[in-house]
């Protein structure tokens, strides 16, 4: 992956807003056709972890956090405190994904997001804190 915007349609820009863990907002791009939007999380540059029991089917921790204290990544992260997924087109708005990161294939030229959400719901998580341009 490289820092920045993806600039042009041959890769698929990733968004990380570690925001409610202390940190700020990382873009990173995923160039070329990515599989999955776990593959465009890893080819972005960015380390993930998942769980003991679902493996990477549920993303406990992107980049080292929230870290090994604060959740033990045995199980399904709890509703208060995971990794909220999104995508957008270029240009198009934040859009909370139903499908999980190992089946949704990210198309080219598109955006994909995660917002760490602490003690909110799917319809109030916050959305990543970059526009997809």
């Amino acid at each position: 992956g490289s820092a920045g915007y993806c600039p042009d349609a041959s890769g698929v820009t990733v968004v990380v807003d570690f925001t409610a863990l202390g940190g700020g907002t990382v873009i990173r791009c995923a160039g070329g056709e990515q599989s999955s939007g776990l593959a465009a999380l890893r080819n972005a540059g960015f380390s993930v972890a998942g769980t003991l029991r679902w493996g990477e089917s549920f993303v406990c921790r992107i980049d080292g956090r929230p870290g090994p204290d604060d959740e033990k990544c045995v199980d399904t992260p709890p509703a208060s405190a995971y990794w909220s997924y999104w995508h957008a087109p270029n240009g198009g708005s934040w859009t909370y994904s139903s499908q999980g990161v190992l089946n949704r294939r990210p198309p080219a030229g598109s955006f994909e997001g995660w917002a760490f959400s602490v003690d909110r719901g799917t319809g109030d998580a916050p959305r990543p804190g970059a526009v997809p341009r």
